[in-house]
């Protein structure tokens, strides 16, 4: 892939630099990976590929490994000057049911991962983390302030390597950000990658399986919330904006100190909000129905995301309405692509 002309002239008086996108063939991953490269870096993508995909990382070196391979980790991380972390297991109902693996490789592997990383020299970190760590928050929107009570295998492995990062950056020097993002969503503008789950537990997505067919209906989780719609409000926010925080992240621990950050819009979107953009913009009926609410889902979760645009000049310029319109055509492009086999 080729640089865009924008950001050629950023990369003329310095070295380009390397970045070790570590679960770079996943889903936001992916999308960080096309945002460095736009921006003059050099990504390296390093995946065992257990939930990411080879077609999400085509153009990019791709290396096969795990992350508690500490000899392939190691002669990798030579070649770097900053990694970012994204490959946790990320599935809250199973990390109910399957803790073992959540604190296997959320924890146990990813303190590997971060034992190489300090042991090769590089001292600058991008952590993808939740805004699972916060919990069941009393106040909304929710700032970095907020108690961390997580409720949740996959939230407490999140929180849990939080504090090993604190703990590493006051013991050896590392620098590092913590992203906590809200809900991501959507797809890169080209229509050549975006979001690909199996099994897939995302309202959008799983709202274009109904459409298509391939489960009965949408489930909608309680419409007894104190919401205006009755249905659960959640901030949605374009994996693009993601992907763009991360490469500033890196910019900023040039010379900025370790912090954690909340990514999100600070808007708020209903089910019944998202589920009529859809059809606006699939010009589909989708087949739904009202389920009984989810334990342990709130009523209401969105950011405060003014420290991040404080600290980083960042803020998410993408709406909903995009968020669908990319999601949707990313979806044609994978069935076109893929076929009957999708």
């Amino acid at each position: 892939m080729e640089i865009p002309a924008e950001h050629r002239g950023q990369m003329m008086d310095k070295k380009r630099l390397s970045v070790l996108v570590v679960g770079g063939a996943g889903y936001i991953g992916s999308h960080a990976a096309r945002e460095l490269h736009r921006r003059g870096y050099n990504a390296i993508i390093y995946d065992n590929l257990c939930t990411g995909h080879r077609y999400l990382a085509e153009g990019f070196e791709l290396i096969v490994g795990d992350i508690s391979d500490a000899a392939k980790l190691n002669s990798v991380l030579q070649h770097v000057d900053a990694v970012m972390h994204f490959a946790a297991h990320a599935y809250v109902g199973e990390s109910v049911s399957n803790p073992r693996k959540y604190f296997q490789n959320n924890v146990v592997d990813a303190l590997l991962l971060l034992d190489a990383v300090i042991d090769s020299g590089v001292r600058k970190f991008i952590f993808s983390s939740t805004c699972a760590t916060y919990g069941i928050p009393e106040l909304v929107p929710i700032t970095e302030k907020t108690p961390r009570l997580p409720i949740n295998p996959y939230g407490a492995t999140k929180l849990a390597f939080e504090n090993a990062l604190e703990a590493y950056g006051h013991a050896y020097g590392l620098r590092f950000v913590s992203f906590r993002y809200f809900n991501a969503a959507g797809a890169d503008e080209s229509g050549e990658i975006g979001e690909v789950h199996l099994p897939e537990t995302h309202l959008i997505p799983s709202a274009f399986e109904a459409i298509h067919g391939e489960r009965r209906e949408l489930e909608i989780f309680g419409t007894d919330y104190p919401t205006p719609d009755g249905t659960c409000i959640r901030d949605y926010i374009h994996v693009n904006d993601l992907a763009e925080a991360h490469v500033l992240g890196v910019e900023y621990l040039e010379n900025g100190s370790s912090t954690a950050l909340n990514l999100g819009t600070g808007q708020g979107s209903s089910v019944r909000e998202v589920i009529s953009t859809i059809e606006r913009i699939t010009s589909r009926r989708l087949p739904q129905r009202v389920a009984p609410r989810r334990e342990g889902d709130p009523p209401k979760l969105v950011a405060d995301p003014s420290l991040a645009q404080k600290v980083l000049g960042w803020k998410a310029r993408r709406s909903l309405h995009d968020i669908v319109a990319t999601a949707w055509k990313w979806d044609q492009s994978l069935r076109k692509s893929m076929g009957p086999t999708l």
